[in-house]
């Protein structure tokens, strides 16, 4: 059946507050013990560096410093400041899990910033990105892959009895096999990595997440033209995409996936929606469940395919106010519900 979930980033510096947003809209069942919700570990980058995507992702890996420069995150090779700053954000950010979800058993996410993405925004000693070093982008992908599962063995030790399922944050990887990431100077471009590479070291990440009790691994990539085909071939369930950024080949290549058993993660443009439910407008969430069930039988797949799509915003939270992001996932857990209804009744 279709649930919600967000992708990660939420406004604000308050961890405590935000877990219990999630906790509240997201973790209860509803009144018939339905579940409509996917809680998750938010993120929360407005407290600064350590607390940002990357930053956070770098402080997971092992035996592979980091700090901070003008240009960004870089390898170095004796931990400092920065990173005991990213991963102190981290053991308070576990602490207030472990609090605010105290007995909870359930189906919960983890997002960590992935292999290629993480090579295209880290840079070695140099200055230059990882995503241009052969060696380094393979050794930060082990590594990540490492810390990865100690990060999920300590979620399973603060949720035990918990469902797993890993996120994999991919905004950069199309530029990474399109040759589009910029040099250092500014003035050329990174040559495009081997889609095979990318393939093979995705899905080393992806295996690793499972074999630490991931129960699914979702890759989320809200860039345009997302590479479908490729992300199939990792073996990941899912796959979290912007729908409004598909062109028709798009959702082609999208129902291909979906036929090959990989879920649709449906990232919807709910903004227009949750400013009417804010201003106590009736049926708001109609205008998220009519577009994405017109498109489907346009697409010809089967209706039960799409009452397993998980629905998200587009991409983070972040830059909105905290009433909108809750007003954004009270939204979906009514389309959520609405298309599960629908579904049924066809």
């Amino acid at each position: 059946m279709s649930v919600t979930t967000g992708i990660g980033s939420w406004p604000g510096e308050d961890m405590r507050t935000a877990l219990r947003w999630v906790r509240d809209l997201l973790a209860e069942p509803d009144s018939d013990g339905t579940r409509f919700g996917l809680p998750y570990l938010p993120e929360l980058p407005a407290r600064g560096p350590g607390a940002d995507m990357i930053g956070r992702a770098a402080g997971l890996l092992v035996e592979m410093p980091v700090d901070l420069q003008p240009s960004g995150w870089r390898l170095v090779d004796h931990p400092g400041r920065d990173l005991e700053r990213a991963r102190q954000f981290m053991r308070s950010d576990l602490d207030d899990l472990a609090e605010a979800f105290d007995g909870y058993a359930g189906p919960f996410k983890v997002s960590v910033t992935g292999p290629w993405t993480l090579a295209a925004h880290l840079r070695v000693a140099r200055g230059e990105r990882v995503a241009v070093d052969e060696g380094a982008r393979r050794d930060v992908a082990q590594s990540l892959a490492e810390g990865i599962r100690v990060h999920l063995g300590r979620i399973a030790r603060v949720l035990p009895g918990s469902d797993l399922t890993l996120q994999l944050d991919e905004p950069s990887l199309s530029a990474v096999l399109a040759g589009a990431l910029p040099t250092s100077s500014g003035f050329g471009r990174l040559r495009a990595v081997d889609p095979e590479e990318v393939r093979r070291m995705l899905a080393e990440v992806v295996d690793a997440a499972r074999l630490a009790g991931a129960a699914r691994v979702v890759v989320h990539c809200c860039a345009p033209q997302p590479p479908l085909p490729l992300l199939r071939g990792t073996g990941i369930d899912g796959v979290a995409l912007d729908t409004s950024l598909l062109t028709r080949a798009g959702w082609e290549e999208l129902g291909e996936s979906v036929d090959a058993g990989v879920a649709l993660w449906a990232g919807l443009d709910v903004a227009e929606a949750a400013a009417q439910r804010a201003a106590g407008r009736e049926g708001a969430h109609h205008r998220v469940v009519d577009p994405l069930l017109r498109r489907w039988r346009e697409l010809g797949l089967d209706a039960s395919l799409l009452d397993a799509t998980t629905l998200t915003p587009p991409c983070g939270l972040a830059g909105v106010t905290p009433e909108t992001a809750v007003d954004v996932h009270r939204v979906l857990l009514d389309s959520a519900r609405e298309l599960h209804w629908r579904i049924a009744e066809s």
